[in-house]
């Protein structure tokens, strides 16, 4: 079997398992080692110190796992519509109204990894990768063909926008590798950033972390700042606002329709109160087969205090 029909089996295998896209590329060294290093060095990773362990095969994907040559770059849509306000609740991130999505695509991306290894032979590499370990996926994606890398930092695919999970399968089998994708379609628009509650955008592409409200609601695990609180307004879970005012997504996104991701329509909002008030226990059973577990429920009473507090500031 040539590299070309190898490509596409695992192609067609990818969109067989529930996969919006699928592209192939090589494992050499990062174009943008500068700008990683300059945003690491100037502090923007805030409290995420893996970052920094993670540099290095970050900036050398080929070193992630030994051996492997191609990174089969896979997306799946978890787009779905926000409901509107109501009194005393929360605004949850779309991408975080259902599982995990590091246990719900575990079950797809197994299946792609043993597909993987079934076409070659016993010393077939396949590893696969969602938002976890020293992965690029944005720039693996951008070089496999899959969209350009938008102002503001998402991946944009041209023919779905951004609202998507970005997946890696690691191997070492020989697979035809994709075109990149050269082209920047933002043009002039700056809508992103103009958009940004916290004004977290330095400059076009470059997002200083500190100032992130999905950082500061999700990674961050101190007291928000006084001076970024009020942005925060009533979202008690990450921030979608970048990607929501995206001339690609207002065109081109469409809800999710598949049930992997269990999405439910009572996780966009929360209440507020409730919350805040919450037992150990009582997260673990409502939350904690979701994203919402990332900061706990510490990190999430803590939030909700905040927009309580923006609401009675309102």
């Amino acid at each position: 079997m040539n590299s070309r029909s190898a490509a596409k089996l695992v192609k067609d295998r990818a969109r067989e398992l529930g996969f919006d896209r699928v592209g192939i590329c090589d494992l050499s060294p990062a174009p943008h080692e500068k700008a990683l290093v300059d945003w690491l060095d100037n502090g923007m990773a805030g409290e995420m110190k893996y970052m920094h362990r993670q540099r290095d095969k970050r900036l050398r994907p080929a070193d992630i796992v030994p051996g492997a040559t191609r990174a089969v770059v896979v997306t799946f849509n978890y787009y779905n519509v926000d409901p509107p306000s109501s009194e005393g609740t929360g605004l949850v991130a779309k991408y975080a109204r259902g599982e995990d999505y590091h246990s719900a695509l575990s079950v797809p991306l197994t299946a792609l990894e043993e597909y993987i290894r079934s076409l070659g032979n016993d010393d077939t590499i396949a590893k696969a990768y969602v938002d976890a370990g020293p992965v690029p996926e944005r720039e693996l994606a951008q070089r496999a063909g899959l969209g350009w890398i938008g102002k503001n930092t998402m991946l944009i695919d041209p023919e779905t926008g951004s609202f998507f999970f970005i997946a890696v399968v690691l191997t070492n089998l020989e697979l035809e590798v994709d075109a990149p994708f050269e082209a920047d379609r933002c043009g002039s628009c700056r809508l992103c950033l103009d958009a940004c509650p916290t004004d977290a955008f330095t400059e076009e592409r470059v997002l200083d972390s500190r100032l992130c409200i999905s950082y500061l609601t999700i990674e961050y695990r101190g007291e928000i700042p006084q001076g970024l609180a009020p942005a925060m307004s009533d979202r008690v879970f990450g921030c979608d606002v970048c990607q929501d005012v995206c001339p690609w997504n207002k065109k081109f996104a469409e809800p999710a329709d598949s049930e992997v991701l269990n999405l439910q329509p009572e996780l966009a909002r929360i209440n507020l109160r409730e919350l805040a008030e919450i037992s150990a226990s009582d997260f673990d059973d409502r939350y904690g087969w979701t994203p919402l577990e990332r900061p706990g429920r510490e990190g999430m009473r803590r939030n909700a205090e905040v927009v309580l507090g923006n609401r009675e500031r309102v």
